[in-house]
């Protein structure tokens, strides 16, 4: 029992930033983030006997991540679908978390602004297998193999999946500029 207890902190602490920043990158809060944090290391300790070593204990850890994140954004989804609740308790908007630009130019940083909150919204929109591809594979830097491991597909299905988050992305932000 001890050895599980010594095992488990060591992972706490190998693997806590990288679950803390993954959660964080889907859900915008901080809070949030490591709440959700939490839930994994709870996830990770029940199951730890099960995991079969057919991946990176990582890339295991990661995909755990991910997938509480993802059913932390349905149950908001769900909230804000069935009541304006989520406002009234206060459930802020991820853009506004969206830190500005450091600049001396006004114009330059309200623009800033405008075009991170266009692409978040946008991004928002995304079916959320096609936003955490685009998400791993941009901002996460993992390659296609990487992420058909972590998302548990094929490489030839992560790769439809970036190709039609890139075009609705694209169609979503050309429509916006059009009409400016």
């Amino acid at each position: 029992m001890r050895e599980k207890e010594e095992l488990f902190r060591c992972l706490v602490a190998e693997h806590q930033e990288m679950v803390i920043n993954t959660c964080y990158r889907f859900v915008f809060n901080r809070e949030d983030a490591e709440d959700l944090a939490q839930e994994v290391f709870i996830e990770l300790l029940r199951s730890l006997e099960q995991f079969r070593e057919e991946a990176k204990l990582s890339t295991w850890i990661y995909r755990i991540a991910v997938t509480k994140s993802l059913d932390h954004l349905r149950r908001i989804k769900r909230k804000k679908r069935f009541s304006s609740l989520k406002r009234m308790i206060g459930v802020e908007d991820p853009a506004e978390q969206i830190a500005a630009p450091v600049t001396d130019n006004p114009e330059a940083c309200m623009t800033g602004n405008e075009d991170a909150r266009l692409l978040q919204n946008a991004l928002d929109s995304l079916p959320d297998n096609q936003k955490t591809a685009f998400l791993l594979s941009k901002q996460e830097g993992y390659s296609n193999q990487e992420i058909a491991d972590l998302l548990q597909t094929t490489v030839s299905a992560v790769e439809s999946l970036m190709h039609r988050a890139k075009k609705n992305l694209h169609d979503k932000l050309y429509a916006y500029y059009q009409k400016q």
